[in-house]
């Protein structure tokens, strides 16, 4: 069973996040025992953030803006999309409050759109969402 890092490494529409996760030594934390919650923001999310930010935050000098912007998508515990509540309050690695929304069967939050992904992981779980939360 592979764990989050090696999910991420795989998934094709996950390439952004990919270099995301090296370059600020998160591949690390997400191959560990776990479990964690990943939000992992697709290459489509990231193509609405303005243009070259993404390029930027993946230099050496901006690791610790990279580091915050992906502690904001993590969360400890697992989380199944089945467990995702209407007005649950999830506190991410940075400490930063990620509000859930479900209306009609569809999930948000923090007005991303959640798709249901709860592949066998082995430290956790992982859910595609089509927006970046912002670094806090």
């Amino acid at each position: 069973m592979s764990n989050l890092t090696q999910v991420v490494n795989t998934d094709k529409y996950l390439k952004t996040l990919k270099k995301g996760i090296h370059a600020s030594d998160f591949d690390q934390l997400l191959s560990s025992t776990g479990p964690y919650t990943f939000f992992a923001p697709s290459d489509s999310a990231f193509e609405k953030l303005d243009a070259g930010m993404m390029d930027n935050l993946l230099t050496v000098e901006k690791k610790p803006e990279l580091s915050g912007l992906i502690n904001n998508h993590i969360v400890a515990g697992k989380f199944l999309f089945k467990d995702l509540k209407d007005g649950d309050k999830l506190t991410t690695l940075s400490g930063s409050v990620l509000k859930v929304s479900v209306d009609n069967g569809n999930v948000t939050v923090n007005g991303a759109g959640v798709h249901q992904r709860d592949a066998k992981i082995s430290n956790g779980v992982m859910h595609s969402i089509d927006t970046v939360f912002s670094a806090q």
